[in-house]
């Protein structure tokens, strides 16, 4: 016992040493913009992203193209993702997963697999019906006059290179992201 709560110790200690606590993002899917926050201060916008073809609110399933509402945490980051950055989100959250439950979209087990991932701080299952690879990302090589234009991605929320690369001074993994 004392093992198991040791390592559930370190790496509780690991994933929250990795990113300022006082730094979170405010993403407004409607205003479509990205608030760095420190607190409740304001430090920096980042306006005109895009989010997913399908609008955003409650995903339903995996390819419904919705950016998902809610809380999260960056779980990983990917430094060599086609996007240039992707800061991966720790989505499907605990009450996305009580959400699916009830409706029959997932089944006990991934219930339980998704609440375990989270109550030890990890990133959850990212093959569920309920979707995964959700995150923040640049353009990478894609036109950024289509950036512009409409939103294009399959949930994620796509900056340009420039304001990913900003962004990425101010997030790590375990930097809280609220999603409204």
């Amino acid at each position: 016992m004392l093992r198991i709560y040791l390592i559930l110790t370190c790496c509780l200690i690991s994933f929250t040493a990795t990113a300022e606590s006082n730094i979170w993002l405010l993403i407004d899917t409607n205003a479509k913009k990205i608030e760095i926050k420190q607190g409740e201060k304001t430090v920096e916008v980042l306006n005109k992203i895009a989010i997913g073809r399908g609008g955003a609110g409650l995903k339903n399933h995996r390819g419904d193209n919705i950016t998902p509402f809610g809380s999260y945490k960056i779980g990983w980051v990917g430094e060599k993702s086609n996007f240039r950055r992707f800061f991966g989100l720790t989505y499907p959250s605990v009450d996305d997963a009580e959400q699916a439950l009830k409706k029959g979209v997932i089944d006990q087990l991934t219930y339980d697999k998704i609440l375990i991932a989270h109550h030890l701080h990890q990133t959850p299952p990212q093959n569920t019906a309920l979707g995964g690879q959700i995150g923040i990302h640049g353009l990478g090589n894609a036109d950024e006059r289509i950036h512009q234009v409409f939103d294009w991605t399959h949930g994620c929320i796509a900056l340009t290179n420039p304001q990913i690369d900003q962004l990425s001074q101010w997030v790590d993994t375990g930097t809280v992201v609220k999603i409204k």
